[in-house]
Parts: structure tokens; sequence; C-alpha cells
């Protein structure tokens, strides 16, 4: 059966929501054995060393931008359309918002993709912060932190458009996003292959950045074959979050979308991954110092993703790998924001 009869079967929302749970499952079991977490990706990378944290997230960024650029330059995949190139940026909202969720990863030892994927291996701390998150984000988007977040996001804006692209912008097209991409992975796979990874690392690390390609490739497809106008979208955590927490508590017939199947997704193939792993284990707070760190960098990443318009799978990977600008400018201020917090608050923060 294909898109266009599945489609007609199903409608658009059903058929979005079935291929945001398959890439979650297929996201959320291979970020669990693989490990990835741009937070000890960055934690590494400021104490000057290059070990399997920092090379599984290189090679999980490099291998969504060598497999969604191939398919731009085969045709495969237009990612015109996508709201991080068509739509207007926020340059100011990027680089402040990047920061603010850096040091918010920090304080809760995992960004939000993260905390999905520990909260199915049985991690409390984890399953508080990720409905801190959600809250947070929500009223970033339209509640009490609304004003600040557009006010800041208002600061320097950009036209969408070629304004957007960072190839763009520096003359460059897709064959150089490819070129960029095979180089990264290369370094990331030699730094592997030397650290003498096992099994899962290397095939959870592929298959943490391929389920990136595959959500721009699966609503590609849908929109191609829609007979309603419907966005194309990648891998993110932010707005998911947000609309679960209006589904459960205000909307229960909320239409069905990519993001509302992804989560779920997400956390079934996390908990696939510990039960095969063997890494299931419930845990609490360690201190009475532990729950007010863990919510404030909650809410500091909830609203840092809203500000920066993603958080560091949507912005960082998924708009990383269609060289938005705005997405690299998020990047440059997670990695600043979190190694300043980690220099600023390593004592304090080990649990």
């Amino acid at each position: 059966m294909n898109a266009t009869e599945l489609i007609e079967r199903w409608g658009e929302p059903a058929v979005l929501a079935m291929c945001g749970l398959a890439v979650g499952l297929g996201f959320g079991f291979f970020a669990q054995r693989s490990r990835f977490c741009l937070r000890a990706a960055v934690v590494e990378f400021w104490h000057g060393k290059f070990g399997e944290k920092l090379a599984v997230w290189l090679l999980a960024f490099a291998t969504a931008v060598v497999v969604v650029q191939l398919m731009v330059v085969t045709g495969a995949l237009d990612v015109s359309s996508a709201r991080q190139l068509s739509a207007q940026g926020s340059l100011s909202g990027a680089l402040m918002g990047g920061l603010i969720f850096g040091v918010g990863m920090v304080l809760t030892r995992g960004c939000a993709s993260r905390l999905l994927v520990l909260s199915a291996n049985g991690n409390l701390r984890a399953l508080l912060s990720g409905l801190v998150f959600a809250v947070s984000a929500q009223a970033a988007l339209g509640g009490a932190l609304a004003p600040l977040r557009e006010t800041i996001a208002g600061w320097w804006v950009v036209d969408g458009g070629p304004s957007r692209s960072l190839l763009a912008l520096i003359g460059a097209g897709p064959m150089d996003g490819l070129a960029f991409g095979a180089l990264w992975l290369s370094v990331a796979g030699f730094f592997a292959y030397y650290s003498g990874w096992g099994f899962w690392k290397w095939v959870g690390g592929v298959g943490t950045g391929l389920m990136v390609a595959l959500a721009w490739a699966g609503t590609y497809r849908v929109m191609s074959h829609s007979f309603e106008p419907v966005q194309i979208q990648g891998l993110t955590f932010s707005g998911p979050s947000a609309e679960w927490l209006m589904r459960v508590l205000v909307e229960p017939d909320k239409p069905w979308t990519f993001g509302l199947g992804l989560m779920p997704g997400v956390f079934l193939g996390s908990l696939i991954g510990a039960l095969v792993g063997r890494d299931w284990k419930l845990e609490g707070f360690g201190g009475a110092y532990t729950m007010p760190r863990y919510i404030a960098g909650a809410v500091l990443m909830g609203f840092g993703s809203m500000l920066a318009g993603g958080c560091a799978v949507g912005a960082g990977m998924t708009g990383g790998a269609i060289f938005a600008v705005t997405a690299w400018l998020t990047l440059v201020g997670m990695w600043v924001g979190g190694g300043l917090a980690d220099r600023v608050f390593d004592g304090a923060l080990k649990p």
C-alpha cells in the first residue's frame, strides 16, 4: 500500500502520527542503546576530551547531515518549504535561546530528548524534568512567558528564503553540504574506531542520525501525496511536548500530528532498548538540592527551546541537517551555554 492509498484510507493526521510513531520507536531505541546525549558531548568537549560521548553525538549528527543532503542532491527530498528555511526567523532568539537551553540541559543532566529516553528507563528525575519542560515550553509558546520570548526574538529577525540558509549565504549548495557531512562522519568514525566501540555504539549512533533524516523524508512523502496542505517537518521535542500537555489538559480531541505520534514512539523505543540491554532501573532524587536544580534547568530548557525554535535535536540536528542558519546559531549557543554552566556549577552539580 503506497502513501496515497494510506492517506485515502486513514487520512493525513493518522498517517502523520503513524510516521511519527515509527520514527520515534527507532530514535528512542537507538538513542538509548548508544547513550546519545548532547549535554554529555558538550561536557567532554569543554574538558578537552574527545571521548565516546562526543563521538556518538558527532556520528549521529554527521549521519543526519549526509543522508539529508544526499536525498536533496538526488531529488528525493525538497526542504525549501520547511519552517526552518521558509518562514521568518530570529537570529537573536536562536543565539539567546541556545545559550539558555545549554545552561538548562547541564542543570537537568540531559536535553529534552534525553529526558524522555531516561524516563522510559525508570528515571523519575527525568520524568519530572520532562513534565516541567513541557509546561515551560507551553508557557513560552502562548502563556505567561510568551511576551518575554517575543521581545527577545524581535531584537534581530531574518526573512525566510536564502537569508535563512547557511549554504546559500556562503554561496554553496547541497553537494557542499554533503561533503561537509561526509568529512565529519569520517572524523567521528576515526575516533570511534580507535576507541574500540562495541556493536551498539556504532549502530546506535548511526541509527539515531538516520531517524532524523527519516523524519524529514516521511513527512515530505506525506506532503507530496496529500490532498490537504501538510507542512514538512523534522524530528523535534519542544513543540510535541507542549502539544501533548495541551491534549491531556484541555484539548483531548486535538487532531493527531507527527509530533503527537513521535513522543510515545520514543518512550516505547527507549523502553525496549532498556529491556534489551537490561538497563531499566527505578531512580529518584539523590538529595534535597537536586530537585530545585532539575526544575530550574527544565524551565530554562522549555523557554530556551521555544525562543530558539527547537531543542537540541529539533533546532540542532534537524535544522542543522538542512543548514538553517538559525539552527547553527542555536547549536553554537547550546555548546557555549552548556560549557559555561558546566564550568560555573561543576562542583555543586555532581550527584
